[in-house]
């Protein structure tokens, strides 16, 4: 149901290209960007590999019927950034929703914020839960076939002699492009597991967005953190609290802690993490800055590039890549959200809302490449 779509998330822009070594992200160049802007005061958050989740939750069927101007019984929705329906199972999606219901419920929002509705902006695990064909049909299928295609090539390099030619250079380069195939499929694992009940789920919020009289702007993001923890403690089963860290860019210890708490979450397989301003909206030298930055390892960069990307010549060739229109769509579609919301809990009519919202799912059909 449309009533329901009040809020579409932005995108989120990587930092601009490290040079050295061979990483092609690394925190640098996100501190270095709000140090540029004047921002002194951040928070680093775990990035969760999943998919993102917007969830809408009333008090009851009737608050949602008043509120909302839904029909029946339903308490709630979770829909996908694009606002389609995240479970094709309607009936997954309603025990999801019984169990936020009732971490809500034990945490005292309902009275303490004095709303009979909430939206959350969250993570949803595992990304195979969404993208189980995405994985099947692209990532699994070109995983097999490298690994199969690249130990067969070897083999046939170890058997092969020719008195003209050395072959030791060619045997090297396929061993080390079948060890790159090894690390893709290593990497998109780690991210799927089955999904069989609502047990085998995990829900990471990072954003009370809005709730009744109210748009959640007014606080930073250390705010947000601790609020959202008493989800997860009332449910530790489901509800994930997403590790964080804050970080004053006049600090160097504080930076250096950071980039090495980066870098041990990468190197057990995370995705990243989020850099962002501690004020939910910051204003640096320009005018808005960005909402956030994603900073991506290296491993998980290999699915979003390709298993060969961290080969000398291709990191060369990526290292040209631009960040402006997608940084552009960022902080227009961050802004495009928090209006919608502010319009809703104004009680402005719903078309109101909407022009928000597909104000949002517009530029998100604009040609930007989706690697960033």
């Amino acid at each position: 149901d449309p009533k329901w779509l009040i809020y579409l998330p932005p995108t989120m822009a990587p930092p601009e290209t490290h040079a050295e070594d061979d990483w092609l992200e690394h925190p640098d160049e996100a501190f270095a960007y709000f140090r540029k802007e004047g921002v002194r005061h951040l928070v680093c958050e775990e990035k969760h590999m999943g998919s993102r989740a917007v969830l809408v939750i009333c008090k009851d069927a009737a608050a949602a019927r008043q509120r909302f101007g839904v029909q029946g019984e339903q308490v709630g929705v979770i829909y996908t950034r694009t606002g389609r329906a995240f479970f094709p199972d309607p009936e997954l999606q309603d025990q999801l929703l019984a169990r936020v219901h009732a971490a809500i419920s034990a945490a005292d929002w309902w009275q303490r914020f004095e709303s009979d509705w909430f939206c959350l902006d969250a993570e949803l695990m595992p990304w195979s839960a969404k993208a189980h064909d995405l994985v099947r049909q692209q990532y699994a299928a070109v995983g097999a076939a490298a690994q199969q295609s690249l130990s067969a090539l070897e083999s046939l390099l170890a058997g092969a002699t020719n008195s003209a030619i050395d072959l030791s250079a060619y045997a090297a380069t396929a061993h080390a492009r079948k060890d790159m195939a090894a690390q893709y499929v290593q990497a998109y694992r780690g991210y799927c597991w089955p999904v069989n009940s609502v047990e085998d789920l995990k829900l990471a919020p990072f954003h009370l967005l809005a709730s009744e009289g109210a748009v959640h702007i007014d606080k930073d993001h250390a705010w947000h953190m601790n609020t959202l923890k008493e989800l997860s403690d009332a449910d530790p089963k489901i509800m994930m609290a997403t590790p964080f860290r804050e970080v004053d860019l006049q600090d160097e210890a504080q930076v250096a802690a950071a980039t090495q708490w980066w870098l041990a979450l990468t190197e057990r397989g995370g995705e990243g993490m989020v850099v962002k301003p501690s004020e939910f909206i910051a204003r640096g030298k320009r005018g808005l800055c960005q909402p956030a930055i994603k900073c991506r390892g290296r491993e998980y960069l290999r699915i979003i590039y390709g298993p060969e990307y961290s080969a000398p010549e291709n990191l060369k060739r990526l290292r040209n890549r631009s960040t402006a229109a997608k940084r552009s769509m960022a902080t227009r579609e961050f802004a495009l959200g928090i209006e919608g919301l502010e319009r809703f809990v104004r009680r402005e009519p719903l078309r109101r809302v909407h022009e928000c919202v597909f104000g949002v799912l517009a530029m998100e059909s604009e040609p930007v490449d989706p690697r960033l």
